[in-house]
């Protein structure tokens, strides 16, 4: 897809954060784009911002986890915008806690929207643009999800690698009937995401990698690229790639190598 111009894109998630800067990056490159989050005030916040540009922005509340959620958002892309080309899955919410600690509620919960949302998406979105023969579908997933450096957020973890793996098998299927595919796997960026975290026993501090803190507009600006260029992962740091080289060269090594630095001991599981 590499012209972009006079495209739709649906953004769920869209109201902060990545899917704001995702929503407002597109428009730059001449997408129209029917934003929707949880909270009804952001999306058309949002939308107007993409109207400032030029564009045509429709803000529209959707809750992910209702499993009709994603029928208006179809039916009024196509009613007001005329088209869908571009549909990025971006909702994401987090449980944190050590793993004994996080309920099976909170599970439950985060499968719920972050993994099961893409599966409703996708029941609305893939027939459509299989129909076409031409779109692009984008699955926010995570850095963490591609290799662990944390044990204080399983569920999320956990879904967003089944969001990885989930998308790569389906772009299988799609890619070859006209449908591009993108995984975008963001690192640490200023999001408001800790609005969406709950956090199980005594807080802790955050486990994170060691990579730089990044704006959603870098990350925005990746993923505009990676549509364009048809990029299944869409690696918000590029560093991240050398690291899964490394974890595919040695896998066990790799994961001594992650424990010790988590825990404070040495690979060898002595006190470092």
């Amino acid at each position: 897809m590499r012209d972009l111009s006079g495209r739709v894109a649906i953004i769920t998630g869209g109201g902060s954060g990545i899917g704001r800067a995702c929503a407002l990056a597109l428009a730059a490159q001449g997408v129209d784009v029917l934003v929707s989050d949880l909270d009804g005030d952001r999306a058309s916040a949002v939308a107007d911002e993409v109207s400032a540009t030029g564009r045509r922005g429709i803000g529209r509340v959707c809750d992910v986890t209702v499993d009709d959620a994603f029928e208006p958002l179809r039916d009024t892309a196509l009613a007001e915008l005329g088209r869908i080309d571009i549909v990025m899955n971006n909702v994401g919410v987090l449980a944190a806690g050590l793993p004994e600690a996080i309920p099976i509620e909170a599970w439950r919960r985060i499968i719920e929207t972050n993994l099961l949302s893409a599966v409703r998406s996708n029941l609305v979105f893939v027939p459509y643009l299989l129909a076409r023969g031409d779109g692009h579908l984008v699955f926010t997933a995570s850095t963490n999800a591609l290799y662990s450096y944390s044990y204080d957020r399983l569920p999320y973890t956990a879904t967003k690698a089944a969001v990885i793996a989930m998308a790569e098998a389906l772009s299988l299927y799609v890619r070859p009937r006209g449908i591009g595919v993108t995984c975008l796997c963001p690192g640490p960026t200023i999001t408001n995401i800790s609005e969406q975290v709950t956090v199980y026993g005594a807080p802790r501090p955050v486990q994170s990698p060691d990579l730089p803190l990044q704006q959603p507009s870098e990350v925005a600006d990746r993923l505009v690229d990676a549509i364009r260029t048809d990029t299944f992962l869409a690696l918000a740091h590029p560093q991240v790639h050398e690291t899964l080289v490394r974890k595919a060269t040695d896998p066990e090594g790799f994961l001594r190598g992650q424990i010790a630095a988590v825990s404070g001991l040495s690979a060898a599981g002595e006190p470092a």
